[in-house]
């Protein structure tokens, strides 16, 4: 928890409170279903937590706007943004029903209002997002497919509705097609050696009604 207050430094007592909770639920719930390595739960807060969180040096999401978390698995980045943004209406998606069960136990776990989910494939999803966010679940240009007509026309950020993709190593050929998308290299915020190769793309799309 330590590693969220260097970074955060304005938490309120209910946000210390519900990051402070997150190593309980996960354990708890990953003895149960197994949706974080032995490995990671241990590190749950470097590994896991303050990397999701690196969405939020780039954005400042505002309230009441939209965003939803592709292949969330075990609620990350979703479940960590939530609680650093209550006012943002977080969508976790995921194909897989017992990883879906664990975000659902954990959200309410923490008393998360902000938070929805969905078991099922994002392309079944119909409504549109300010941002979609996810953690490497898929080469660029597939996820951009199943994204497609998932993003809100009217505008409430001066970073440009689209996606932010937690990435890491080499991007060059994967980004090749997307002269648009923005790099934002997660050692520039976080001192860290696990964010050595770790990276933030943002790539801004078009509504498309």
């Amino acid at each position: 928890m330590d590693i969220i207050h260097k970074y955060f430094k304005n938490l309120s007592e209910t946000q210390i409170e519900q990051f402070t909770k997150l190593q309980e639920l996960y354990q708890d719930w990953n003895l149960k279903i197994n949706v974080v390595s032995r490995k990671d739960i241990d590190e749950l807060y470097l590994r896991h937590v303050l990397h999701s969180l690196g969405i939020a040096k780039i954005i400042q999401f505002k309230p009441g706007s939209k965003v939803m978390d592709v292949g969330t698995g075990g609620g990350f980045p979703g479940i960590p943004l939530a609680i650093l943004f209550p006012e943002t209406q977080f969508h976790l998606v995921d194909s897989i029903g017992k990883k879906i069960k664990v975000v659902n136990e954990v959200a309410e776990g923490l008393g998360l209002t902000n938070v929805k989910t969905t078991h099922g494939r994002v392309e079944e999803v119909k409504d549109t997002y300010d941002f979609i966010v996810s953690r490497a679940v898929a080469q660029m240009e597939t996820f951009v497919r199943w994204n497609k007509g998932k993003i809100a026309k009217k505008q409430n950020h001066d970073l440009k509705n689209g996606i932010l993709y937690l990435k890491g190593g080499d991007l060059t050929e994967e980004l090749k097609l997307y002269t648009s998308a923005t790099i934002y290299n997660l050692p520039d915020y976080f001192d860290e050696d696990f964010f050595e190769t770790k990276k933030v793309v943002h790539l801004g799309m078009k509504y498309k009604g």
